[in-house]
């Protein structure tokens, strides 16, 4: 049996009627970039998610770098972020010349530990960008805490994390703004790139939905240094026809994990924890195993494909040579690294497809 690390292009294949009239409603329209489908987009994201409203971005990192901008961030500023993720969460500090400062990460769940950014933090810190890595939230009460306790801005990565909550909270209405990533391979993905900024604040969305649009409150007038972030027509299309379906397609990733959890009985295998207050949306399924290696093979040779994220952490990059860091300085996201697999979940795995991914990873013998 062949098991494929993503499917989806099995999904627009069904989806294929209703895309296609979104698409040809959209060239018809003449409304290529924002426009009327953009609109009806960013309301219907709003109500999936409970915001009062939403903006759409071109893509993912647009977006987080339009959080950092409204956030205040200035040249010099230092801001905290975790090494194990993409470098998006990063680039979006460096773009406006701040300073990327990296935190540890928790050993069982991926992500930033607060106490490590704690420590971490200094007069110059301005904010932490928090990444709710694989669909899985971050104790957001405990960053909350920090942003208050040193008045920083707390900026959610949530490209990952549609509709994922924390203590019946969304990401990404948590702390001070939001970014979201719509890339093909996410829970709700475009056939483009797309992204999305969200804050419950009204004055940070009126600023970024002004900068996304080159700061042009009036044709030819400009208010401040904006961008070319806007969302095109098509992208917004297309999202409208695959949100639809969100939410079945997140309670599939669920089932799918629980198989998961229960099924999983090889030693050593360490598994994505299950926790209360944070209801994760299995963007990845992510297991550490000490022979990844061979895992992989074994896997591989099975017919299950797999896939691994990050394999160098954001501080031992070429690009951050400058920021002195060195191996070592973050063990736990070193570590995680050299031995972290990512198995197959998505809505379109069938439950033999499940059982069989189950039953090849039991069988490694190292």
């Amino acid at each position: 049996m062949n098991v494929p690390f993503l499917n989806f292009h099995q999904t627009h294949q069904e989806l294929k009627p209703q895309l296609m009239a979104a698409l040809e409603e959209t060239l018809d329209s003449g409304q290529y970039i924002l426009g009327d489908q953009v609109d009806k987009f960013e309301k219907q994201f709003a109500e999936l998610m409970g915001a009062e409203e939403t903006i759409g971005i071109n893509s993912g990192t647009s977006a987080l770098h339009l959080c950092v901008r409204a956030c205040g961030v200035y040249p010099g500023d230092e801001v905290i972020t975790t090494p194990f993720t993409f470098m998006a969460s990063s680039w979006c500090i460096s773009y406006e010349k701040a300073i990327p400062v990296f935190a540890d990460i928790d050993p069982d769940t991926y992500i930033l530990d607060p106490e490590k950014v704690e420590a971490a933090i200094t007069k110059k810190t301005k904010a932490i960008v928090v990444v709710h890595l694989f669909g899985q939230s971050a104790p957001m009460d405990a960053f909350m805490e920090l942003g208050r306790k040193y008045n920083v801005k707390i900026i959610e990565d949530c490209a990952q994390s549609h509709l994922a909550e924390y203590k019946g909270q969304p990401t990404g209405l948590i702390g001070d703004c939001g970014a979201f990533s719509f890339y093909p391979t996410k829970n709700l993905g475009s056939l483009t790139e797309g992204g999305l900024c969200v804050s419950k604040d009204k004055a940070t969305c009126d600023q970024i939905r002004l900068l996304r649009n080159h700061a042009m409150p009036d044709r030819y007038t400009y208010s401040d240094v904006g961008y070319n972030y806007r969302m095109e027509g098509f992208a917004g299309a297309v999202l409208q026809v695959k949100a639809q379906y969100l939410k079945v397609w997140t309670a599939r990733r669920r089932e799918i994990a629980a198989r998961y959890l229960a099924g999983f009985k090889l030693e050593g295998l360490r598994l994505p924890p299950v926790i209360e207050d944070a209801q994760s949306v299995y963007h990845q399924f992510s297991v550490c195993h000490s022979e990844r290696e061979a895992l992989v093979q074994h896997l591989t040779e099975a017919g299950v494909a797999t896939g691994q994220f990050y394999p160098r952490p954001l501080h031992l990059q070429p690009v951050y040579e400058g920021l002195g860091y060195k191996e070592g300085d973050f063990p736990v996201s070193e570590q995680t690294c050299w031995e972290i697999v990512n198995l197959p979940i998505y809505s379109e795995l069938t439950d033999e497809q499940v059982d069989y991914v189950i039953e090849t990873v039991n069988s490694f013998q190292g």
